[in-house]
């Protein structure tokens, strides 16, 4: 934060970007949590800053779609532009004297983004797939969500870049591993993630291809 003393200098104000629809995710992390969240729309926002964290009046606002296929890298890049843009246009706006300042809203239900530790990345496997889809996107490339694979008595840190889920009915025990030819995915309990880009210990991130053609596991390997 920004001391008072120096905010409150220029005479118009200082105002900054955010990536979000203020109110909406306030905080740290706002583009990995509105994936996480399978929003469908976010934006950024331009505001005048004050004494509490990305609370100050909304001077101007511009929305984007989320799509299927964003992930939290490639929609900060998208975001990235549009707020470039969106900074200069407040810039020349309040040069104008055409701004209209709105007080952020308050009540409803206001959705928090704040900052993301390590062992947030874990993937909880007992959620719904789509929401461990999301998870997974929210969270690549970085921070990166992990999950612990064990085979026999040896547990190692696994990292997804890149899974998608396939809802279907199934008899496998959440967690299991099933491996084929082409395909490594991992049984939830409404279908199956599978896995397109992962990261083994002490190895770069590879698609699943790669992997499949070097990955010796186990018959009792399995995901936790």
């Amino acid at each position: 934060m920004l001391p008072v003393a120096v905010w409150d200098m220029p005479p118009l104000g200082t105002y900054n970007l955010h990536a979000s629809l203020l109110p909406q995710y306030r905080g740290a992390a706002p583009i990995n949590w509105a994936i996480i969240n399978g929003e469908k729309t976010t934006g950024v926002t331009t505001f005048f800053i004050d004494e509490k964290i990305d609370t100050g009046a909304v001077i101007d606002q511009k929305a984007i779609s989320i799509t299927e296929s964003d992930t939290a890298g490639s929609l900060h890049d998208k975001l990235m532009t549009l707020g470039a843009d969106l900074v200069a246009k407040t810039l020349l706006d309040i040069e104008k004297g055409t701004i209209d300042p709105k007080s952020q809203a308050n009540e409803g239900t206001l959705k928090e983004a704040p900052k993301i530790f390590k062992e947030d990345c874990r993937i909880n496997w007992s959620q719904d797939g789509k929401d461990i889809e999301n998870f997974i996107k929210g969270m690549s490339p970085y921070p990166t969500a992990w999950t612990h694979l064990n085979q026999e008595r040896e547990t190692v840190i696994l990292k997804i870049f890149e899974a998608t889920f396939i809802k279907m009915s199934h008899n496998s025990k959440i967690g299991s591993i099933i491996k084929s030819k082409k395909e490594l995915k991992i049984a939830v309990r409404d279908g199956f993630i599978v896995l397109l880009k992962i990261q083994l210990p002490g190895k770069r991130a590879m698609n699943i291809l790669e992997v499949l053609n070097g990955l010796q596991l186990k018959e009792n390997a399995y995901i936790l």
